[in-house]
């Protein structure tokens, strides 16, 4: 079943703008549902529409974050309160930087000390993280695709005003060599910003956590694979989900 995201009667200072024409377009469910019957592994989604409704398949399934965590570390540190309000550092740029656009998993332990297990906890329950599950070793820290990908959908909103331009930067910059999967979809002019975890690379847990955006459109997306016979092959199952997914994307 869909499920709306919005609050309705909620009051905003935005209520009085024209409302956004309803774009009509779904994810192909069906398609990424035939695709993943004859993949080996376990594969979860979740994907949250243009029009903020969600569906998803084994959305409540629990996985280890591996370094999808990185994007709510992210978050956390941004809205830190001796940081929300001022210009980062370079000193901070040159930690967030590769804790995202290369996974530096060196980078994420000293944010994780940083900003501490209360403050991340925070993030997860601002976003309403119903499956979330802190753990000392970050990566092990447990996640679902709906929580994830209704997090990626309201990630600006987690994310201070003045540092939203400079997180989406990083999620888009992702470098080359980390750009598979949804990496390696056509999507028709959508800007994509994405993570992806993949553990040791064994193929134990390949995940990719995103969001396209378009014209003030939204997509987000939370592919979560575990048991892949290999690196390689959660590799080609993450973009062969997402490419099912979003077919025939909006050119608008």
């Amino acid at each position: 079943m869909a499920v709306g995201l919005g609050a309705p009667g909620a009051l905003s200072s935005q209520a009085a703008a024209p409302a956004k024409p309803r774009l009509h377009w779904h994810a192909h469910f069906a398609f990424a549902n035939r695709y993943i019957k004859h993949r080996a592994g376990a594969v979860s989604y979740g994907v949250v529409g243009p029009n903020g409704f969600y569906h998803g398949r084994h959305g409540g399934r629990t996985v280890p974050m591996a370094s999808t965590f990185k994007v709510m570390l992210l978050a956390t540190y941004l809205r830190r309160h001796g940081v929300r309000h001022r210009p980062l550092h370079h000193r901070e740029r040159k930690l967030l930087g590769p804790m995202i656009r290369r996974s530096d998993n060196v980078a994420a332990t000293r944010v994780r000390d940083i900003v501490g297990r209360k403050a991340v906890v925070r993030l997860a329950r601002a976003a309403h993280m119903r499956h979330f599950h802190y753990d000392s070793v970050w990566g092990l820290s447990r996640t679902c695709a709906k929580d994830q990908a209704r997090f990626m959908y309201r990630f600006d909103h987690y994310v201070p005003r003045r540092h939203r331009r400079y997180a989406r930067h990083l999620l888009a910059r992702i470098v080359p060599s980390q750009r598979w999967g949804i990496g390696r979809v056509p999507l028709h002019g959508w800007r994509l910003h994405f993570k992806g975890g993949w553990g040791i690379g064994s193929g134990a847990v390949d995940h990719q956590v995103a969001f396209l955006d378009k014209r003030g459109y939204r997509i987000a997306v939370a592919i979560l694979t575990t048991g892949n016979p290999s690196h390689s092959y959660g590799k080609a199952t993450l973009k062969g989900v997402a490419r099912r997914l979003l077919w025939n994307l909006p050119r608008l």
